[in-house]
């Protein structure tokens, strides 16, 4: 085959699946509301089951759904008649797919699904099998061929398959209003996990680690505080601990510029008053976009009596992988 070869094959293939997907609009009927609204009675776990291909089908659905908001498995046929059938109960609901829906180890279960008195679902390419007619909903997943110039692997059927299976998983997660925050929760070590999670009071610097001095304090003192912490930016507060100001490596620039003597100023003379400041049970990637909104580096968190309990840097973020 030459690269053209290559390419027009790749082009049939992606051709014929996504002609396969876009006519499983036209299949959404009653039983794919009656799939949904039995997943979303459902007080136990849905439970996917499959052969083969279909079996790697499954455990992405079962894992699809897990992170969208409905508690789901995947069970081997083959161990379920081996013990593992002992994992499923009564108030869960079974999926199971078969393309032909005579699968042996999937029909062989189904009489132990029935004695269980539990929902099950098919996902299945003969609306006429024993599986369809044995379910309470059958989501037709037929195709007229597969990818596969001989008709035998498993390809078209497949990516319908899943297409379905996705379609459940958004379906439900629509109707439970499931936020991007739940979807965090399921995801805490991923990126999107850490956005929406990661609250700054997780990451700041606090107690001891926050550069604090005086109103009355001279400036070399301060210029000694901020050279221990590291924060290029020292707190400036009252006798009784309240935010009066920040003074920064910014501010030391400027007043070296305008002249100011450094040995007799106090911090009164040189701070800003008024400074950004934020709350710390405000999300991190918050804090970066006030960040960079405000062209810093370093924000102070205080509380509600403004007394400040914690320095965020820009470097913390990072660190924590909020970007």
């Amino acid at each position: 085959m030459t690269a053209t070869d290559f390419i027009t094959s790749a082009k049939r293939t992606i051709k014929m699946e996504a002609d396969a997907v876009e006519q499983l609009l036209g299949r959404l009927d009653e039983n794919f509301t009656t799939a949904c609204q039995t997943m979303l009675d459902c007080e136990g776990r849905v439970v996917i089951t499959g052969m083969g291909k279909s079996g790697h089908i499954g455990n992405k659905i079962a894992a699809t759904l897990a992170s969208t908001g409905t508690p789901a498995f995947f069970v081997h046929p083959g161990e379920a008649c081996h013990g593992d059938l002992g994992m499923i109960t009564k108030n869960d609901v079974v999926i199971a797919i078969s393309n032909s829906g005579s699968t042996a180890e999937v029909v062989t279960i189904l009489p132990l699904i029935k004695r269980l008195g539990i929902p099950l679902i098919s996902m299945t390419g003969n609306a006429e099998s024993v599986l369809s007619k044995a379910a309470c909903a059958n989501l037709d997943v037929s195709v007229d061929s597969e990818a596969c110039p001989l008709n035998l692997a498993p390809t078209t059927s497949t990516t319908v398959t899943l297409a379905m299976g996705d379609a459940l998983a958004i379906a439900l997660l629509e109707s439970r209003g499931f936020s991007a925050e739940d979807f965090a929760f399921s995801h805490p070590s991923g990126a999107l996990g850490r956005k929406l999670l990661l609250r700054v009071t997780d990451i700041m610097h606090k107690d001891v680690e926050v550069p604090r001095v005086k109103a009355d304090q001279p400036l070399h003192q301060a210029l000694l505080v901020m050279t221990e912490k590291g924060f290029g930016m020292t707190t400036v507060v009252s006798d009784d601990n309240r935010l009066l100001g920040v003074f920064t490596d910014g501010d030391l620039r400027r007043i070296v510029d305008s002249k100011v003597d450094i040995n007799s100023a106090t911090m009164a003379d040189v701070m800003s008053a008024n400074p950004k400041t934020i709350d710390g049970e405000i999300l991190a990637a918050q804090a970066l976009k006030i960040m960079e909104d405000s062209t810093i580096t370093a924000l102070i968190v205080e509380d509600e009596n403004h007394h400040p309990i914690g320095v965020l840097h820009m470097h913390d973020i990072l660190r924590a992988g909020v970007v």
